[in-house]
């Protein structure tokens, strides 16, 4: 018997199941605990390693996609944000919009949970098995620049093709330059109707000239990001604000942030 499970065990690891070689005198236990079949013993341990896997795979890909830090959907607070629907994000947190290749805006000034919303529903998207990456406009023009100065920009472009949703934070802080315009829409014309988008801005549709310098380039972009894609505008009040109140920083009666 002992031979037995010493040459089981070995057999595991050989097929890289160590987490259940370092279990399997428990599972042999609760096996003849519970009298299960060899059937039922089998598909027991065959849906925890999958779950291991599954969870492993997951943390992975939480840590590529360079997250600032991570936020949930459910730890959103939809009740201080009341102009958004939670049965909304609810659906969007399905990811068959991600499926699609299909884009989500998310518009509204600064604080007001635009970010903590993307990286949510990045991880959702990262749950249901798809590849995601996190950027900041500012880094993504940044990243841009130098490789189109290195020679190596149809490289970078085809690599920022690979995540099935990329998420682009930011854009209208900072205007782009004519270089910049540029860059950025030869990535979005890349992904167009391949990968799905979610993007984060201050600014209104309205303002997308001036943000990137350029209205033609504006439009042309909107044509691509808009084709197949929800905008959701927010227009509640900032978190940061609500933190102040709390903590007896300000009172109602003073004003709030600007955007």
């Amino acid at each position: 018997m002992a031979v037995a499970l010493n040459n089981l065990e070995h057999t595991l690891r050989q097929l890289k199941l160590d987490n259940l070689a370092d279990h399997l005198d428990q599972w042999l236990q609760d096996a003849a605990k519970q009298e299960w079949s060899y059937a039922e013993f089998l598909e027991k341990l065959l849906s925890q390693e999958l779950s291991e896997k599954y969870d492993k795979r997951t943390e992975m890909n939480i840590r590529l996609a360079k997250f600032p830090y991570l936020k949930t959907i459910s730890a959103f607070d939809f009740k201080y944000q009341s102009t958004l629907d939670p049965k909304q994000f609810k659906e969007f947190s399905t990811c068959r919009w991600v499926s699609n290749g299909d884009n989500l805006v998310l518009l509204g000034p600064p604080g007001v949970g635009k970010t903590h919303l993307a990286i949510g529903l990045g991880i959702e998207a990262i749950k249901n098995g798809y590849k995601t990456l996190f950027i900041t406009a500012q880094s993504l023009i940044a990243f841009l620049a130098k490789a189109h100065s290195e020679n190596k920009l149809e490289q970078r472009i085809k690599n920022l093709c690979q995540p099935k949703l990329l998420i682009i934070d930011e854009i209208g802080y900072i205007p782009f330059d004519r270089l910049g315009a540029n860059l950025f829409f030869q990535l979005i014309s890349r992904r167009y109707e391949k990968g799905a988008l979610i993007l984060t801005s201050n600014q209104a549709y309205l303002n997308w000239g001036e943000v990137f310098g350029d209205q033609v380039i504006a439009t042309a972009l909107l044509d691509r990001i808009l084709h197949h894609s929800v905008t959701v505008n927010i227009k509640g009040e900032s978190f940061r604000l609500k933190e102040k109140l709390k903590a007896g920083l300000l009172t109602k009666s003073q004003p709030g942030e600007q955007p």
